[in-house]
C-alpha cells in the first residue's frame, strides 16, 4: 500500500513538475528581442491578419538584415486566436512567458478588445496595426495599448463628409454577424445615425451563401445608399453581386476590407464592383508607400499590389523599432511602454505623404490627421481606378 502511496505521489509530482515547465518564464538571449504576435492566421479574420502577419515578417526579416536594433535581432513569437476573443488571453500570457517585449496583434476586432485588459495586467504594451475601434486605445485600461491606423470614429467623420457632399439622406447597412464587424458596428453606427438617417441594418452569416432575403430588405427601405460591413472575402462579394443584380444604379460604400483584399476583386461578378466606394488608406504620391511594395517584392512577388494592412503593418513594426531602440533595457516593459509614448512625427507608410505618426501619454491613437484616411473606387474592371473624386477628407489640422 505504502509502495503504490509512494508511486501516486511520484507521478503527481512529476505532473507538477510538467505543469510548471509549460508556464516558465523564458529568458531571451541578450543578442535578442523578442516581438510577439498574435496572428488570426485560421479564424474569420484570416483574409486580413494574413496580409498583416507576412507584412511584419518581411519588416522584420528588413531590420535584421541591416543589423537589428542595436545589434540585437528580433526573434518574432508567433500565436493564433482565431479571431476568439475567449482564446486571447492564453495567446497572451504565452507572449510574456517566452519573454516578449511587445506584442503585434494582428487578429479580429473583438479578439484585440479582450487583449486589451490583459495587456494591462501583464505590462506587456500591445500595438494593433489593423484595429479601427478606438475605444482600444482610450480609457479605461489604455495604458498598454497602442492603435495605427485611423479609428471608426474618423471613418464616420469621413462618411458624413461624402454623404452630404453627394447630398445623400438615407442609409441602409449590410453586415456580416462577425464578433468583428458587431464591434465595428458598435462604433461606427452611433456618430453615423448623427449625420444620416440609417433606414435599416440587416445582418448575415459571415459563410452565408444566400443575401437576396436581406437584400430585398433593405431596397424596401428606400435608401439613397449603401453601407456594406464586413471582414471582406466571400461575404463582400456575394453582397456586392447581389446589389449589383437587384439595384446596379444604387450608390455603395464599404469599409476598408474589401480594397485591402486583390485576391477577391476577381471573385465577383463583371461590374459588380463597379463605382463603389470604399475606405482606402493608399496614395501613390506618398513615397514610404512607394518603398513598401519595393520592400515587399522578395516575400510577396514582383506584381504584388500592396494594401493599408501592409502599410500598417509596416509601421506597427517601425514604431516598436522607435521605441525598442531608445531604452537600455528591451526587457524592461515599462521602458517600452513609456518610449511609445515619447514616438513623435514618424512618416507613415499609409495615407497622404504629409500624414505622420505620434504616441503620447494622452493619446496611444498613432494617426496625427485625416489623411490617413482616402475615399478610393472602383472601375468597371472590378479594380480599385484612384482616389473618389466627390469627396475626400482635409488633411489639414490634428485628428480629433
Amino acid at each position: 500500500m505504502r509502495k503504490k502511496r509512494s508511486a501516486q505521489v511520484a507521478i503527481v509530482a512529476t505532473g507538477m513538475i510538467l505543469v510548471a515547465g509549460c508556464s516558465a518564464v523564458s529568458e531571451p538571449a541578450p543578442d535578442t528581442i523578442v516581438i510577439g504576435m498574435d496572428e488570426d492566421s485560421t479564424g474569420p479574420g484570416a483574409s486580413y491578419s494574413i496580409i498583416v502577419g507576412d507584412t511584419v515578417r518581411a519588416a522584420v526579416a528588413d531590420i535584421n538584415a541591416n543589423g537589428g536594433i542595436n545589434g540585437r535581432r528580433i526573434v518574432l513569437e508567433v500565436g493564433n486566436d482565431e479571431s476568439d476573443p475567449t482564446k486571447t488571453p492564453s495567446v497572451i500570457r504565452r507572449m510574456v512567458d517566452k519573454g516578449a517585449s511587445a506584442v503585434i496583434l494582428a487578429t479580429g476586432s473583438g479578439s484585440v478588445m479582450q487583449a486589451k485588459a490583459v495587456l494591462q495586467r501583464s505590462g506587456l504594451p500591445g500595438v494593433s496595426p489593423n484595429v479601427l475601434v478606438d475605444s482600444f486605445a482610450r480609457p479605461p485600461d489604455e495604458q498598454y495599448a497602442f492603435m495605427v491606423a485611423n479609428s471608426l470614429s474618423q471613418y464616420a467623420e469621413v462618411y458624413c463628409g461624402a454623404f452630404a457632399a453627394e447630398k445623400y439622406t438615407r442609409l441602409a447597412v449590410l453586415a456580416d454577424s462577425s464578433a468583428a464587424i458587431d464591434g465595428v458596428m458598435a462604433t461606427l453606427e452611433p456618430p453615423l445615425r448623427e449625420c444620416i438617417e440609417i433606414t435599416k441594418v440587416e445582418k448575415a452569416d459571415v459563410d452565408a451563401a444566400d443575401m437576396t432575403a436581406q437584400v430585398s430588405r433593405l431596397l424596401e427601405t428606400k435608401p439613397d445608399a449603401i453601407l456594406v460591413a464586413s471582414v471582406g472575402g466571400h461575404f463582400e462579394i456575394l453582397a456586392h453581386d447581389t446589389f449589383h443584380k437587384n439595384a446596379p444604379d444604387l450608390p455603395r460604400f464599404s469599409l476598408a476590407s474589401i480594397g485591402n483584399q486583390p485576391k477577391s476583386w476577381a471573385l465577383a461578378d463583371r461590374g459588380a464592383l463597379d463605382g463603389m466606394v470604399f475606405m482606402g488608406s493608399l496614395t501613390e504620391e506618398n513615397p514610404r508607400t512607394v518603398e513598401l511594395a519595393e520592400m515587399l517584392k522578395p516575400a510577396k512577388g514582383s506584381g504584388y499590389q500592396p494594401t493599408a494592412y501592409d502599410a500598417q503593418a509596416l509601421d506597427a513594426v517601425r514604431l516598436l523599432q522607435e521605441a525598442l531602440g531608445s531604452v537600455a533595457d528591451p526587457q524592461d516593459r515599462e521602458a517600452v511602454r513609456n518610449a511609445l509614448e515619447n514616438v513623435r512625427s514618424l512618416p507613415a507608410s499609409f495615407g497622404q505623404s504629409a500624414l505622420t505618426l505620434s504616441y503620447s501619454p494622452t493619446d496611444h491613437l498613432a494617426a496625427d490627421s485625416l489623411c490617413g484616411l482616402v475615399l478610393m473606387e472602383f472601375g468597371p474592371d472590378n479594380v480599385p481606378q484612384g482616389p473618389w473624386r466627390s469627396y475626400q477628407p482635409s488633411c489639414a489640422g490634428e485628428a480629433q
